[in-house]
């Protein structure tokens, strides 16, 4: 990586109890604080020779680096990294995406995307996306796991992208919340927007939420966690995760929505395996639609992946 600049620091007793985001966008005006926070989001901030966080608070006397990178290409580059490929024919692709791998590029992150690995294993990707998000229909976030589709035509993008739209796509997550709710099924139909004060969240109180609607059902209860089958019939950005956070029970591990909160198992080894897991317990386990090309209904399915299985293979064992 070829660095624009490079800035060590020393934290003064100014410094003291701000947080560090705050206190770099003071010391360097040429970065913005959106700017600042992204390289620390990227490991490019440390303080004592560590990786940070942008709520740090500081205390005089931490040496702090700041790597700032030097541009890259505007153009995503084709990457090697491995793909779980569900399904391959000439006019889509299926992937099994694995948690911490990101969609597409966007601020702050050029490169280590799917979209960079998809430029590798799939010549003449469907362009029709952008040039950041060639192919790409729908996204997953970042820490959730399972199967996205991936137009490699123009033809292809534009059916897939009615078919979200018209709301033709059936899409299934399998959801490891905290509590077990008392109903055995249930909707949950709240209106989603952004967050009024906390800018980066979506919410069920937002003054001008769109409409959502999501339908769970309960696949297996364990010692304080459920494991639910969660159907979105709209795409709004965090549904899943804002919708059963809404009714109290949070995804276990999602710490934006709550669910990183103190497990209510009995168990101490329940509980301990709950509070360790370090992503959202959310895994994207069928996607059904019509194909582009032949007119047929398909539908695909991908297994839970090692962490969250080893997780409930923990729960059940406790509670067997």
């Amino acid at each position: 990586m070829r660095l624009e600049s490079e800035h060590r620091l020393l934290t003064d007793d100014e410094a003291s109890g701000q947080r560090l985001d705050v206190w770099l966008a003071v010391r360097l005006p040429s970065l913005s604080r959106a700017r600042i926070q992204a390289l620390i989001a990227d490991a490019h901030v440390r303080v004592d020779g560590r990786a940070s966080r942008p709520s740090l608070r500081l205390r005089p006397g931490l040496a702090v680096t700041v790597e700032v990178p030097g541009p890259t290409a505007a153009v995503p580059q084709p990457e090697d990294i491995p793909l779980a490929v569900v399904h391959d024919d000439p006019q889509l692709v299926v992937i099994d995406k694995p948690a911490g791998l990101v969609v597409h590029p966007g601020a702050g992150r050029a490169t280590g995307t799917l979209v960079n690995a998809l430029l590798r294993h799939v010549p003449g990707l469907s362009g029709i996306g952008g040039v950041l998000r060639p192919g790409i229909v729908h996204r997953l976030d970042r820490g959730t796991s399972g199967l996205i589709v991936v137009a490699k035509t123009d033809e292809a993008h534009r059916a897939l992208v009615r078919q979200f739209a018209s709301r033709e796509v059936e899409k299934h997550y399998l959801a490891l919340v905290h509590g077990v709710p008392s109903a055995r099924a249930g909707e949950i139909a709240l209106p989603i927007g952004r967050d009024p004060v906390h800018r980066k969240r979506m919410s069920v109180r937002a003054p001008r939420g769109r409409e959502a609607r999501t339908s769970w059902t309960r696949e297996r209860d364990f010692d304080g966690a459920s494991l639910l089958r969660v159907r979105i019939h709209t795409g709004r950005t965090h549904q899943i995760r804002v919708h059963l956070a809404s009714v109290r029970h949070p995804v276990v591990g999602d710490a934006t929505y709550g669910g990183s909160r103190t497990p209510s198992s009995r168990s101490p080894q329940a509980r301990e395996a709950i509070a360790a897991f370090g992503r959202p317990a959310l895994h994207a386990a069928r996607l059904e639609f019509t194909h582009p090309a032949s007119g047929e209904r398909v539908a695909f399915e991908a297994a839970l992946p090692p962490d969250l299985r080893a997780l409930l293979d923990v729960l059940g064992a406790v509670g067997a």
